[in-house]
């Protein structure tokens, strides 16, 4: 590899083909120059286009794989050890990028000015640099966006200004809100490759076992978090991620909350307790769909984005046998 600046992405997936294609492509988009995808679960027909491809390369996490990397514990139980591992070993293996960002499969970057020249003119001090998230909305049925843009909600740094801002925007169930987001706002984490002793874990690098602390945001650069853009698409994870995901038991509430924050597994086991189906699809309504009065109380304060991912047109420019 030459001195350029090039950057890649690594992420370990169980998901659909198109979703697993899609993700692929928006990056091969934006100029990546590897997109390493290891499957936690075999899809024959992702691996194949993406084997085909030159800037990807795939793994197949299988009981060898298991194996080889950890040969008297085997497969890890828990989802967020198996992105954990698998990421450290591409980190460390052959990245073939001096850049290496560890995402998900439902997170998309979004830059506004080039990536790698972005990289580019960070100081060679700099370990990793962190890209924040902005959570993409349902459209309101009623009042829809234009054809291929979604909306998406942002969120203040600063934590004094993040909770006034989330009490006044989510006005029912904002205490309990971080940013109104109901995954992380840490966002990802690029890292620099070719360094030594290092790990990797969903929001942070490790050099040994000392995190690096306070990594810069790219600025201009936001990650697309396709996390609840879609009740149908919400619901047939929401058990998943209520058990064992981003909304497990154990985790932090809201910081800063006035009242008594619940944290996302408490906030929702109550309002399934309390009223079912409907209570959730009433949360949903307020806090997860691009209504004219979310869209307003966002704008108001510099909260709402408008992205167009455009991912089937991305997916058949560069799977075409996967339009």
């Amino acid at each position: 590899m030459n001195n350029r600046t090039t950057w890649g992405v690594v992420a370990t997936i169980k998901a659909p083909t198109t979703q697993i294609l899609n993700f692929a492509a928006h990056h091969l988009d934006l100029g990546a120059q590897r997109v390493h995808v290891y499957l936690d679960v075999d899809d024959p027909d992702a691996r194949s286009a993406l084997k085909r491809h030159p800037k990807c390369r795939v793994i197949h996490t299988d009981d060898g794989y298991w194996h080889r990397r950890r040969k008297h514990r085997g497969r890890p139980d828990g989802h967020q050890h198996r992105q954990t591992v698998n990421a450290t070993h591409c980190y460390n293996r052959r990245p073939e990028v001096t850049w290496l960002l560890h995402a998900d499969v439902d997170e998309f970057l979004w830059p506004t000015a080039p990536l790698a020249a972005q990289l580019d003119a960070l100081p060679h001090s700099v370990l990793s640099a962190r890209v924040r998230p902005i959570e993409a909305l349902a459209p309101d049925p009623a009042d829809p966006p234009p054809g291929g843009q979604i909306w998406c909600k942002g969120f203040a740094r600063l934590q004094a200004d993040r909770r006034a801002e989330t009490n006044t925007i989510y006005p029912t169930y904002g205490d309990h809100l971080n940013g109104g987001f109901l995954s992380h706002v840490a966002g990802k984490i690029f890292t620099r490759t070719g360094q030594p002793d290092i790990s990797l874990r969903i929001h942070n690098a490790f050099r040994g076992k000392v995190m690096d602390a306070d990594p810069p945001d790219l600025s201009h650069c936001r990650l697309v978090h396709l996390h609840a853009h879609g009740w149908d698409h919400w619901q047939a994870l929401y058990r998943y991620r209520l058990e064992h995901g981003s909304y497990r038991d154990g985790l932090k509430p809201a910081p800063r909350a006035q009242g008594a924050a619940l944290n996302m597994h408490e906030l929702f086991t109550m309002l399934e307790r309390d009223g079912g189906e409907t209570a959730l699809r009433a949360f949903y309504d307020e806090v997860c769909t691009a209504t004219p009065a979310l869209r307003d109380r966002l704008d108001r304060f510099g909260r709402l984005h408008a992205v167009t991912l455009d991912l089937d047109g991305k997916r058949a420019r560069h799977f075409p046998h996967h339009a």
